[in-house]
């Protein structure tokens, strides 16, 4: 019995695929690294976006053209929804996945020899452990579930309430991770910092910062209206924590923020950066970085609407965008409101909203020429080039060019010194130290 997990769409997917992972070799399947032989296919889905949707589509015709008996399985964002089951009649097995621990009684009908883990000792799906992807950079999930209901969004409805793991388990993975000498730690949930159980997110990120070791410590993501002062605190504090902070604003005008359900305003969104960059920047000799998401074409958005969100923008000096074009998702409020922007209008503020963001991003990136900074190597690309990040999540590349750079397969999972000699607009260049 053989498997592959298909994962699209964010960090909890992936953290989800990776415990599904360890669950399926705990019940007897082997891994198939080539998804188009393996016995048992399953797509960790994702349904924030049409484009994302739209690969299922694709990938299960493909999967079930090539290997008619393959058994497909889906789960994530799209695994409860009628309108995809329909479109996807030959899909044998549908589980959300914070069910995934009853799977095996759905794999019993298509495979023999499947072996029992007890539902006593394992009740939630956080609590099996992870079979993860990186032996020196780890996700992990504190929760699941969202309560905001932003109106565009598919998450309540996929995932269902926020549900946070006990801080002992959490404590215990990231300790045995440490052991294991993991260099990088990324807390995940839908909203980290609206984090309830024992004890509140800020004590939580406060403990496993005071943690012994030498690594790194990021979390993700983060909602604007629960971050607090006694939060700013202790990222200023913070030892481990990297300085890097993801605050989705989603768009920079009060009215469609209201539409969206986001539950601030501008100006507060804009204190809240204000305050992360004065507890973060220049902490590690480094200034601050500030990513964020914003959706262009949100139905009613006028180009005045759009005009506020570029301000914002030029304002804040992100150093990174994730752009996204409007699109309606199914069950959410918003799908009932009139989607009155023009595709070619939608493109248009992308395009927009991206060329300003170049600019802004090589203004940001030259500000490390000839610094010498620490980066954690996360592989090789295809020509050959070491590739890591630095603490602000600075994508560096080392050019095989420089006399330096003599470091190979044993430097990926390393911390390293770079002095950076090049800046572009979304990666640096450096050479090794």
């Amino acid at each position: 019995m053989t498997y592959n997990i298909i994962t699209i769409g964010c960090q909890m997917n992936r953290a989800d695929s990776e415990r599904l992972s360890f669950y399926l070799q705990e019940i007897g399947f082997k891994n198939e690294s080539n998804f188009l032989k393996a016995d048992l296919v399953i797509l960790v889905t994702c349904g924030v976006k049409q484009a994302a949707e739209d690969r299922v589509y694709g990938l299960v015709g493909q999967i079930l053209k090539k290997n008619k008996k393959s058994v497909v399985a889906i789960t994530g964002c799209l695994s409860d929804r009628n309108d995809v089951r329909s479109r996807l009649p030959k899909v044998k097995i549908w589980f959300n996945i914070s069910d995934f621990i009853g799977l095996q009684k759905y794999l019993k009908k298509y495979f023999i020899g499947i072996k029992k883990i007890s539902e006593n000792r394992i009740k939630k799906y956080l609590d099996i452990p992870a079979d993860y992807s990186s032996n020196f950079s780890a996700f992990v999930p504190i929760g699941n579930g969202c309560n905001n209901f932003c109106s565009y969004c598919v998450v309540p409805y996929a995932r269902g309430r926020e549900v946070y793991r006990p801080s002992k388990d959490i404590i215990k993975e990231v300790k045995t991770l440490l052991k294991k000498g993991y260099k990088e730690i990324t807390l995940i949930a839908q909203n980290v910092n609206s984090y309830k159980s024992d004890i509140d997110f800020t004590t939580l990120l406060k403990t496993i910062d005071k943690l012994p070791g030498n690594f790194w410590l990021r979390f993700s993501t983060s909602h604007p209206k629960d971050v607090s002062s006694k939060l700013i605190k202790v990222l200023k504090s913070g030892q481990h924590i990297c300085e890097h902070y993801h605050l989705a604003v989603q768009s920079g005008d009060d009215d469609i923020l209201q539409a969206m359900n986001r539950k601030y305003k501008v100006a507060q969104y804009k204190k809240v950066v204000k305050d992360i960059r004065q507890a973060l920047d220049y902490k590690n000799a480094l200034p601050a970085s500030i990513t964020t998401d914003i959706i262009v074409g949100f139905p009613g958005e006028t180009k005045k609407n759009f005009l506020n969100t570029k301000k914002l923008v030029q304002e804040e000096k992100f150093d990174l965008i994730f752009i996204s074009q409007y699109s309606p998702r199914y069950q959410t409020v918003s799908s009932q409101m009139a989607d009155d922007v023009s595709l070619s209008e939608k493109k248009k503020r992308e395009v927009e909203l991206n060329n300003l963001l170049k600019k802004i991003a090589l203004k940001n990136n030259k500000k490390y020429l000839n610094k010498e900074v620490e980066i954690l190597i996360s592989g090789i690309n295809r020509k050959g080039e070491l590739f890591g990040r630095t603490r602000t999540a600075k994508l560096v590349r080392i050019n095989k060019s420089n006399k330096n750079n003599c470091g190979g397969k044993d430097l990926i999972g390393q911390f390293v010194k770079v002095k950076i000699i090049k800046a572009l607009e979304f990666e640096l260049q450096g050479e090794l130290i």
